[in-house]
């Protein structure tokens, strides 16, 4: 599978963002979603914001490391979605994925980011 068809996969990957007081690099295990073209993270709802997410609103600078049906690391810049009309579709995708019936919780609480990759959207 080439690049391009494995990011537009739904999968798991990791993440590295450039730490927001450190400037070290930052890997996580994350899941990569995709809808209608568009990639997309986010994650279990919290009352506390994830440090991956002060990361990428600090540096927008990310490289998706993917894992399976290829393996390649692709840079991307990410931005941090936080306008509940711009929220809502891909929260409820994600829930969707997830079997999550908490939209709600998930919309004030979940992070969410989309991922820009050169020739994607």
């Amino acid at each position: 599978m080439d690049t391009s068809a494995a990011l537009h996969r739904s999968q798991v990957i990791d993440l590295t963002t450039t730490g927001r007081r450190s400037g070290e690099p930052r890997r996580i295990e994350i899941y990569l979603h995709h809808l209608d073209g568009r990639l997309f993270i986010s994650g279990m709802p919290s009352p506390t914001t994830r440090a991956w997410i002060h990361n990428v609103a600090a540096d927008p600078h990310v490289v998706i490391h993917l894992k399976a049906g290829a393996s390649a690391d692709v840079p991307a810049l990410a931005r941090v979605v936080e306008d509940p009309d711009e929220r809502r579709p891909l929260i409820e995708a994600a829930a969707r994925r997830w079997g999550r019936d908490d939209i709600d919780v998930m919309m004030v609480q979940s992070p969410l980011i989309e991922l820009t990759v050169s020739g994607t959207r």
